[in-house]
């Protein structure tokens, strides 16, 4: 069931932008591209799978792998695509977005799994990976040469237990880490080993030298940061699961302005707060417009705020709702654990259904562009 449930002010200038027509300047893409997303899925009968989609939802490739994974990025100026084994996973999958082939498989360094979530330097050459080194219990970032066929050439310590989402900073220096703070090892799979002692944040960490540049942590030190995105001028908006009781309604959603070291966490209010059950699962900020996407698979919900001014400006209910990327003149795309795909638009009216094949997508999508 997908149901468009409230919509409050986001001031003129928000509005102008989000009704804006489709053919202004705002949204032009490059010519001679194409753009996609990239997806964990599993099929009908079982199997891991990794997917492609055109902007349409039809599949453009589809490779089966020996794990479940979890998030992805691109390649600056190449035509992979990394998907990454969920964790306590211990590979990562390169991918030709145009042919759709399985270029490599890459395994961790012994006594480390990956955390689901890469992100690479501006010009392509390096790849960061959040990793737990699970003898220490330590996070680390994994340092990764590309253009030797992602050799790992060092690590840099990640500031704490469990770094789970990294983004590139648009500064091109800075790696922006949701910090867990989950101790989990791999004889024990996934549970949580640490939960009383947690210390989760939101770091700003150096990606030459580990340095850390900013901590912020949240107001209660069982609210794990899991998921993020940055938006182009640098704006931080992060997501929360709860790891304390179940009848308590912590805020969720945080936002930081990073140029100002100015960290908040977002209130939806009572009533809001405790429909989404604690748990946030995907984050997409739109660099064209004030909005930013977040989903909320357990409650069923999709919110969207002014990341501006903080404001939320609208929610849906979708049945297991869990990838959201910002698609351009298109607003966002959508995937459910259900196998549904949609279409947000920039507008932010009605959802709209997209043809898809009958997969139960992951918690995450990839966008690709294709020259």
């Amino acid at each position: 069931m997908t149901t468009r449930r409230q919509v409050l002010r986001l001031g003129m200038a928000s509005l102008a932008l989000a009704s804006a027509p489709m053919g202004c300047a705002l949204f032009q893409q490059p010519t001679g591209t194409e753009h996609l997303l990239f997806s964990a899925a599993n099929t009908p009968e079982g199997n891991y799978t990794l997917v492609g989609l055109d902007s349409a939802g039809q599949v453009r490739s589809q490779v089966t792998v020996g794990d479940r994974c979890h998030g992805g990025c691109q390649r600056p100026g190449s035509r992979q695509v990394l998907l990454f084994a969920r964790r306590p996973g211990r590979h990562f999958y390169v991918i030709d977005t145009l042919s759709g082939q399985l270029l490599a498989s890459i395994d961790a360094e012994p006594d480390h799994h990956f955390y689901g979530h890469g992100a690479f330097s501006p010009d392509g050459r390096y790849l960061y990976t959040t990793e737990n080194h699970y003898p220490s219990g330590q996070g680390v970032i994994g340092v990764y040469d590309a253009s030797t066929g992602y050799t790992r050439v060092r690590q840099l310590a990640a500031g704490g237990i469990g770094p789970h989402e990294v983004r590139m900073h648009p500064d091109g220096n800075t790696l922006v880490v949701a910090l867990g703070g989950i101790q989990t090892h791999p004889d024990y799979q996934r549970i949580k080993l640490n939960l009383e002692t947690m210390s989760p944040a939101l770091l700003l960490i150096d990606r030459h030298d580990g340095t850390v540049l900013q901590r912020h942590e949240p107001s209660h030190q069982q609210l794990s940061c899991r998921h993020l995105d940055v938006s182009p001028d640098g704006t931080v908006i992060a997501g929360y699961q709860f790891q304390g009781p179940e009848w308590q309604a912590p805020p969720l959603i945080a936002r930081l302005d990073s140029q100002r070291g100015d960290f908040r966490e977002l209130s939806l209010g009572d009533g809001l707060q405790s429909q989404l059950r604690n748990y946030t699962a995907s984050i997409a900020v739109h660099p064209y417009l004030p909005l930013s996407a977040i989903t909320a698979p357990r409650g069923g919900k999709l919110l969207v705020i002014n990341h501006r001014s903080g404001e939320l400006a609208v929610t849906y209910d979708v049945d297991d709702c869990a990838g959201i990327m910002a698609a351009g003149q298109r607003g966002f795309l959508l995937t459910s654990g259900t196998g549904a795909v949609f279409q947000l638009p920039a507008n932010l009216g009605a959802l709209i259904p997209l043809q898809a094949p009958t997969l139960r997508w992951d918690n995450h999508l990839t966008a690709v562009t294709v020259a």
